[in-house]
């Protein structure tokens, strides 16, 4: 007899606790293989598709294309069996196989495209409420139909004696955040399946602290006409409101913290890259890979980084120590038709001009498509901002936490440069450096920029770390 297995969308790595349904691969009733992809979700770092640890008939499907579902809710039921007795009836509500059961006994351990087969993560047990019947019920035709999930309305109003003290919470992320703005999770009424606290439901919380300390202090009078500018510009008749969610949702979130925890600052100076140009276009000629500027930029940044290491670094706040970090991951800026994004080059350090040139092409194109893993995009200890493929000349960079460090490269133009004690015309370019200043004082973030900028002008100069 067939037994109806749920597949719930998965821990997806890296902190990633919700992911958007873009495009479903099956239908119910299609008959789907042992790690067959079934749906495509985009996370907060890209694109993925969700293989199903089960082979057998999908009976039930949850959550439409746009709809944002948490880690943890059920994706899919499979009907896997005998198929022989097509009934497909749901699991006797007494000994319904848990996903963690039934993935340890049939599964494959493929949880999910790009990180490939292994044991399944420990997790935090979480409260749930008294079930009143099977998490599926039979509709028409026989087949599943999909549960309705508990809203913070309908969650339980009462738990046992063993589950008083514990929370309703499985991502350390939101235990983090709910820690940076004193939020109480033991008040918070959960919003996902089985009343699971989310992000979204702790930033709400954190919303109502501040909305109260604000409402216990006077106002200044000045700010009355400011807020009653704000609430028209809210209420203005056409406005268009855009969620701020996937990739725009991340960026969002990340540049606000940097701006928060981060003291950056900012210098910069105009370099002559005539001698860098014509470098790279000897490097060229002589056939073989080709070499990219951005990659002899990069090349550039890994010798810095040797010289001055105590760039390469991030600070843990709660121990209040700065981490130096061994090895250099360059995460480098790119613009895709889904937003910006930093792919990392992993061992940046150990890669020559044309290894780094080969490598940054390729997770160019990979997030061109979207085709980029989650690992593919964290990790960086430093970034490389070439603004100046919008023909900018400068910029003052937000870094990207929780590195402490990026340097930024506007446009190459040919300007007026006085060049050997004459008047000459040049190709010039301006470089910028924005750094966390707890890591390092002026004169170190003086001292790396100095020595990026003698390498565009003098190539030779890398010669000395070869």
């Amino acid at each position: 007899m067939a037994v109806v297995r749920e597949f719930t969308l998965p821990d997806l790595g890296e902190g990633l606790t919700e992911a958007e349904v873009v495009r479903w691969l099956v239908d119910v009733g299609d008959v789907v293989a042992v790690d067959q992809p079934v749906v495509e979700v985009e996370t907060a770092k890209a694109m993925v598709e969700v293989p199903c640890p089960y082979g057998g008939v999908v009976t039930a499907r949850f959550g439409d294309e746009g709809t944002e579902l948490p880690v943890g809710a059920p994706l899919l039921t499979v009907a896997v069996g005998d198929p022989a007795h097509s009934d497909l009836a749901p699991a006797s509500p007494a000994d319904p196989p848990t996903a963690k059961e039934s993935a340890e006994a049939e599964g494959s351990g493929n949880v999910l495209v790009g990180y490939g087969t292994q044991a399944p993560a420990a997790r935090r047990r979480r409260v749930r409420p008294e079930a009143a019947g099977s998490r599926t019920n039979p509709g028409p035709a026989g087949r599943a139909t999909a549960p309705s999930l508990p809203t913070a309305s309908q969650a339980p109003s009462h738990t046992d004696a063993s589950a008083a003290t514990a929370v309703a919470v499985i991502s350390p992320l939101v235990r983090r955040l709910a820690r940076e703005h004193g939020v109480d999770l033991r008040q918070v009424r959960g919003t996902g399946p089985d009343g699971l606290i989310l992000r979204a439901d702790v930033e709400g919380a954190a919303r109502a602290l501040e909305q109260r300390a604000q409402n216990e202090v006077r106002p200044a009078p000045h700010a009355a006409p400011r807020a009653h500018a704000m609430r028209t510009a809210v209420a203005e008749p056409g406005a268009e409101r855009v969620p701020l969610r996937g990739v725009r949702g991340a960026v969002a979130e990340k540049l606000s913290r940097s701006r928060r925890e981060i003291p950056d600052a900012t210098c910069w100076v105009d370099a002559d890259a005539t001698e860098l140009m014509a470098a790279r276009r000897a490097m060229n000629a002589g056939g073989g890979e080709k070499v990219s500027l951005l990659a002899l930029l990069a090349r550039i940044c890994t010798a810095a980084l040797a010289k001055y290491p105590e760039l390469n670094a991030t600070v843990d706040t709660e121990a209040r120590e700065i981490v130096r970090l061994p090895g250099v991951h360059l995460g480098f800026a790119a613009q895709t038709e889904r937003g910006l994004v930093v792919p990392v080059v992993r061992d940046a350090h150990t890669r020559d001009a044309v290894g780094l040139s080969l490598e940054m092409a390729r997770l160019t194109e990979a997030a061109r498509t979207g085709t980029l893993a989650p690992a593919q995009l964290t990790g960086g200890t430093f970034t490389l901002n070439n603004y100046g493929v919008f023909g900018v000349d400068g910029s003052t960079p937000i870094l990207n936490h929780p590195e402490a460090a990026m340097l930024g490269v506007g446009r190459i133009v040919p300007k007026p440069w006085v060049h050997d004690g004459e008047l000459a015309v040049r190709q010039v370019v301006q470089l910028s450096f924005t750094f966390d200043h707890r890591v390092c004082d002026g004169g170190t973030a003086g001292g790396f920029l100095r020595y990026v900028a003698d390498c565009v002008e003098q190539p030779a100069v890398l010669l000395r770390s070869l």
